[in-house]
C-alpha cells in the first residue's frame, strides 16, 4: 500500500535529537506516537505527493491513498497530510479536505501548520466556514477558525465584528484561549484602535487578558508607549 510506503519514508528520515525536542514542545502527543522529522523535510515530500500542483492539476493517486486512511498513527503523518491539504490549489476541493480532516487533528502543530494558500483568495467563500469551526465542539477545528481569522482578516479585509467572533468564544480549553490571546494580540498590533476597547473593558476571560497584553507587549509591532498602556491593565 501506498501508505505503508509513506509511513516507510517518513520513519527513513528519523532524527533522534529532534524527536526528544518534539515531544518537549507537544506534550499532548503521546511520545511513541513522534518519529522526529524535521518540518523541511515534510514539505518537501508533500510538495512532491502533490505532484507540485498548478490550478487545475490533482494530486497524486499516492497522496489521495494516504489521505484516505485517518486517523494516523504518527505525528508527522499528520503533519504531512496538512502540508498536502496546502498544496491544494482547488478552493472548493481544499475546504472539503480540511473538513475531512480537521477532526483527526489532535495538537496545536499540526492545528497551525494548517494553512492552505487557496483561502487568501478566497475571503468571502471562507468566511461561512470559519463561522463554523468556531462553532465545533472540537478543540483544533476552533482553535483552526481562529487562526484563519487572524491570518486572513485582520488586514485589509478586516471588519470590527471578526473581533467579537473570536471573544464570544467560552472555552476552558488551554489552546483555545491561547489561540484567542494570540489572536488578540495580533490584533492590537494591526487593528489596534479596533482591538483595544476589549482590553480596556475586560470583556476577554481573566486568563485570556492577562495572556493577550503578554504576547502584545512581547511583539516587536506595538510602540512602547502603547505597551506602557497595556500594561495598566493588567489585573491585579
Amino acid at each position: 500500500m501506498q501508505k505503508d510506503y509513506i509511513t516507510e519514508r517518513l520513519l527513513m528520515l528519523k532524527d533522534g535529537k529532534f524527536k526528544k525536542f518534539q515531544e518537549r514542545l507537544i506534550p499532548t502527543v503521546p511520545p511513541e506516537s513522534i518519529i522526529g522529522v524535521r518540518t523541511p523535510e515534510l514539505r518537501a515530500l508533500a510538495k512532491e505527493l502533490s505532484g507540485h500542483l498548478k490550478s487545475g492539476e490533482r494530486r497524486s493517486a499516492a497522496a489521495d491513498e494516504f489521505m484516505g486512511n485517518i486517523p494516523h498513527r504518527y505525528f508527522e503523518e499528520n503533519q504531512l497530510h496538512a502540508f498536502i491539504i496546502n498544496e491544494e490549489k482547488d478552493f472548493h476541493e481544499c475546504v472539503r479536505l480540511t473538513e475531512i480532516f480537521l477532526p483527526c487533528v489532535d495538537n496545536w502543530a499540526t492545528c497551525d501548520q494548517l494553512s492552505p494558500g487557496v483561502f487568501k483568495k478566497h475571503h468571502g467563500e471562507l468566511l461561512p466556514h470559519i463561522d463554523r469551526w468556531l462553532g465545533a465542539g472540537h478543540t483544533y477545528t476552533v482553535r483552526f477558525g481562529m487562526g484563519m481569522l487572524m491570518r486572513h482578516f485582520l488586514d485589509d479585509d478586516f471588519s470590527p465584528e471578526y473581533l467579537e467572533k473570536v471573544a464570544s468564544v467560552k472555552s476552558g480549553e488551554y489552546y483555545i484561549k491561547m489561540m484567542q490571546a494570540w489572536y488578540f494580540a495580533t490584533a492590537l498590533a494591526k487593528q489596534y484602535d479596533a482591538a483595544l476597547p476589549y482590553i480596556e473593558r475586560r470583556k476577554l476571560e481573566p486568563w485570556t487578558h492577562g495572556k493577550t497584553i503578554q504576547k502584545a507587549c512581547e511583539s516587536l509591532r506595538i510602540p512602547q508607549e502603547r505597551k506602557t498602556h497595556l500594561r495598566s491593565l493588567a489585573l491585579a
